[in-house]
């Protein structure tokens, strides 16, 4: 198990001190400042995870700031430093919860086989004849060999088409797993439970524990822990739509389905609790989600609330 699993999310003043730490770290060539630095993350697991989370955050908002071998005249570097600044302590101010103190896991993406990042889809044809499409934030292990044909997804969704072969092919979650001959199927693990929708063919899901198995048919859907199967009876948004670009929805919650939309997109993504229940249906398109989330105030009495492009709130309008 690793040091990051085995502490609690950093505290806000921690993540503060990494912020400070990495801003005045830009641009410097300083050793004496980088040796303070890493003196600093090597007291506390805790400072070690707060610099990583926020090194990641800092990557993912594109925040990056010209390197040491660009000249940049002092006031922009002055402003460009205060901006960044400014928003990443706002995410650790408003935002801790979801931003910086959030139980995220990179290193599935970065030990994984295959991985994609946020708002990517990837595709792949295995060398049996099969093809897997991973969604958004998704990683794999991929175990082909004379003896098994085994996917183990870490993180993440996937979409099997399985070709048939002597031996059956086996996909593995946290809490289940699946056995498939010239089937397609999507699966996605979620933190207490996975759920496999089958498209075409038909699959046997059993649970980790073992305890039982089904065989599961095409047009269904179940949800799956480590020890239950229950079938999802009207599943409100289309399995393995995203593969097309699309969400496609169906009477779904508008929580929801911001939350769905944000594992596309970076930054967060919230709903105000008295909007929280109303239903949506429809199709939209996944390849520009600022243009998605514009489409919904002129379907819903809703208003867009962007504290910066990367935090947005979807709240009733007045």
């Amino acid at each position: 198990m690793s040091a990051q699993s085995q502490v609690a999310a950093p505290s806000e003043q921690v993540v503060r001190q990494a912020i400070h730490w990495m801003m005045r770290l830009r641009g410097s060539g300083d050793v004496d400042l980088q040796k303070a630095c890493e003196h600093w993350r090597g007291q506390e697991v805790e400072h070690e995870l707060a610099w990583q989370r926020v090194q990641q955050l800092d990557r993912e908002l594109g925040l990056a700031m010209p390197g040491a071998g660009l000249v940049l005249d002092n006031a922009r570097a002055g402003l460009r430093r205060r901006q960044a600044l400014k928003l990443l302590s706002g995410a650790a101010v408003g935002g801790a919860a979801f931003w910086l103190t959030r139980d995220i896991t990179p290193w599935e993406r970065l030990t994984a086989d295959l991985a994609t990042a946020t708002g990517e889809r990837r595709g792949l044809a295995l060398a049996d004849g099969s093809q897997l499409q991973l969604n958004t934030d998704s990683a794999v292990d991929i175990r082909f060999d004379s003896r098994q044909r085994l996917i183990e997804l870490r993180r993440g969704e996937i979409l099997v088409s399985s070709a048939i072969q002597p031996t059956p092919m086996r996909v593995r979650t946290a809490h289940a797993q699946v056995e498939a001959q010239a089937a397609r199927f999507v699966l996605r693990q979620g933190k207490a439970a996975s759920r496999l929708s089958v498209l075409q063919g038909s699959v046997t899901l059993a649970p980790s524990s073992g305890l039982s198995k089904q065989v599961i048919e095409a047009g269904q859907s179940f949800d799956v822990t480590h020890e239950i199967i229950r079938q999802v009876q009207r599943p409100n948004m289309e399995a393995g739509a995203w593969v097309e670009g699309l969400i496609v929805t169906r009477d779904m919650r508008l929580a929801d389905f911001l939350a769905e939309v944000g594992r596309y997109r970076h930054g967060r993504l919230a709903c105000a609790e008295a909007i929280a229940n109303r239903r949506l249906s429809g199709v939209f398109r996944l390849d520009d989600t600022d243009k998605l989330l514009a489409l919904l105030p002129r379907t819903l009495p809703v208003e867009l609330h962007y504290r910066t492009r990367w935090w947005v709130t979807v709240e009733e309008r007045v």
